[in-house]
């Protein structure tokens, strides 16, 4: 199940709006050139933004969500007809060889259930070509991020054509070992409509994610730092022998 601002129509259809800055994204562009990649699998691709900033490259594309409400956004931009978009989870892929997977931002903290990790992370490996690549990020949980959020730190209006301002903060909610759960808040001052959307996140180690990989037969090449986050956060880059 996709959490609400991925999820319900009205947030899916200010997600983009709410977040304009995609910088975290250059990193990966880079390791796309970097890798020499021609097909790609962008797992949990949302809204589309990252698939068709691969797709402007002239890469061929699968975008897969398991949000229609995301993946709807993402066909209604300029392009998408360049992007196969796939509604549905890992498990769900049909036969490819792509030589690039990639979980930008969230995505791969956001497979919370260890099960559906699993799955997951078979999944993306039978959709990889021999010596093709996975790469994805993960905040370090010693430098405990969510302690930062709050509804000090996040509170913001923003005013999006066509839909008016709206008002956008973060609570959090509990931390279980692991497991963080947050609340995200949307006021519409159209209507005054107020929805809300949980999410949890888990909070790997880094030797957790390296022995989970290499459970699953992929080969650990390189653990970097994020550049948009430096200190902060693991980005995995691993192979399919």
């Amino acid at each position: 199940m996709a959490d609400d601002c991925f999820a319900h129509p009205r947030l899916a259809a200010i997600y983009d709006p709410l977040d304009p800055d995609r910088s975290d994204l250059d990193a990966y562009l880079r390791m796309a050139e970097e890798f020499r990649a021609r097909r790609v699998l962008d797992v949990g691709c949302g809204t589309g933004v990252f698939a068709l900033l691969l797709a402007d490259r002239g890469i061929e594309v699968v975008g897969i969500d398991p949000a229609l409400a995301s993946i709807d956004v993402a066909r209604a931009k300029p392009g998408s007809e360049r992007v196969r978009w796939i509604c549905g989870d890992a498990a769900d892929l049909p036969p490819l060889q792509v030589d690039l997977a990639t979980m930008t931002a969230n995505v791969a903290q956001a497979v919370a259930d260890p099960h559906t990790w699993q799955k997951t992370l078979r999944g993306v490996h039978e959709a990889l070509r021999p010596g093709g690549h996975l790469i994805f990020e993960t905040r370090d949980p010693a430098r405990r991020a969510w302690e930062e959020w709050t509804r000090e730190s996040s509170y913001r209006v923003t005013e999006i054509p066509g839909i008016g301002a709206v008002e956008y903060w973060v609570e959090l909610i509990e931390v279980s070992g692991p497991l963080v759960t947050f609340r995200q808040i949307y006021v519409f001052a159209a209507d005054e409509q107020v929805l809300t959307s949980d999410s949890t996140l888990r909070f790997r180690e880094r030797e957790e994610v390296e022995r989970d990989l290499v459970a699953h037969g992929y080969v650990v090449e390189e653990v970097r730092d994020a550049p948009d986050r430096p200190g902060r956060e693991f980005v995995f880059l691993a192979r399919r022998p």
